[in-house]
């Protein structure tokens, strides 16, 4: 043979075998006899062959249909499944599947959702559909939890999950920029004239994030506002009215960065007027689409594309099963102006 890669007919050639046997035999398929799978692939292994199942699907589904207008299948599974999901959650993921698919579609494959866990199949009846179509690419959507996805076959897939972070097992993944997304956010605040930000986070939430938000605040805080005052941030186990009153009444930031539009009207409740006194920055705009917030767009759409673009380009390069190195991709996120905040002039 010649020092390039040799092509599936020098196998099938070298092995005595036929195109179609060699071809079936290294994508496992199981009326191959296991003896003869096994030689099959020590003989393409040796050889330095390299299967593409990418070709090898284009190529059966051609001999099937007779046609040319094949596109590769990507799963998108849901986790959680939808019931019970919060509508601010509900927003998020549907917006992060529509880019996937949108751009998936772009890209000439097709991106299908699987429903897994509460309203759904089993992972390991996932992971016999998947198989058993030939589906390769797995986008895995955000849970509210560490994910757990062990009972795959992840050695037949690739893989990106949508979050921080996946450890069970640790594959690839994209997120927002947490950290940039509040520095941006501090920047803009302090460029409109406000000189006492306050953050409220929620405990679990900030925990997930390995801090990132606060770590962000805090830093913006002591390298680049000139007035250091220090207002501690409210982290409670769950945003409510009381703790939050009780924090705005004794530090009197002049805008309050928080996720949930319910505390304009517990600010409101303190005696503040929005915008005229006080701002609101909400720190996901997208829990709150019915209130003309300023805050932080982290574009869930671009995000899916950008992930489907991940996933789709481990498939071109054959990666699959666990990388070695995982690696994690953040997109950044846009400021909107909103009716929650103005432009102040400082006091003399």
């Amino acid at each position: 043979m010649s020092s390039t890669a040799p092509s599936l007919r020098d196998l099938a050639k070298k092995l005595g075998l036929s195109h179609t046997t060699v071809s079936e035999a290294l994508r496992d398929n199981p009326r191959v006899k296991p003896e003869t799978r096994n030689r099959v692939h020590a003989v393409a292994e040796a050889a330095g062959y390299h299967y593409n199942p990418l070709a090898g699907a284009l190529m059966s589904e051609m001999r099937r249909s007779r046609t040319t207008s094949f596109r590769g299948v990507i799963a998108i599974v849901d986790l959680d499944g939808p019931k019970g999901r919060p509508p601010a959650a509900a927003r998020y993921h549907r917006d992060l599947t529509k880019g996937a698919i949108e751009r998936a579609g772009e890209l000439g494959f097709k991106a299908e959702l699987f429903i897994v866990g509460h309203d759904g199949m089993t992972p390991q009846r996932l992971d016999t559909i998947l198989h058993s179509r030939g589906i390769r690419a797995v986008f895995l959507l955000p849970v509210s939890e560490s994910p757990d996805v062990t009972k795959l076959n992840w050695a037949r897939y690739a893989g990106i999950y949508t979050d921080y972070v996946i450890e069970h097992p640790a594959l690839h993944n994209i997120c927002p920029n947490h950290y940039r997304a509040m520095l941006m956010a501090m920047q803009n605040l302090q460029a409109l004239g406000y000189r006492r930000p306050g953050l409220v986070l929620q405990e679990h939430h900030d925990v997930r994030l390995f801090h990132r938000w606060e770590a962000a605040y805090w830093t913006h805080q002591n390298y680049y506002n000139p007035d250091k005052t220090n207002i501690p941030v409210l982290i409670p186990p769950e945003i409510e009215r009381i703790s939050f009153s009780k924090w705005f009444k004794k530090y009197n930031p002049d805008v309050v960065l928080c996720h949930h539009a319910e505390a304009i009207e517990w600010m409101r409740a303190c005696g503040a007027k929005i915008p005229q006194t006080h701002g609101f920055c909400c720190l996901n705009t997208m829990m709150n689409p019915d209130v003309a917030c300023a805050g932080l767009n982290l574009q869930p759409r671009l995000l899916g594309a950008r992930g489907i673009e991940l996933v789709i380009g481990q498939l071109y390069r054959n990666e699959y099963g666990i990388p070695d190195l995982p690696s994690t991709t953040t997109v950044p996120a846009l400021w909107v102006d909103g009716l929650t905040v103005r432009r102040i002039t400082p006091k003399k």
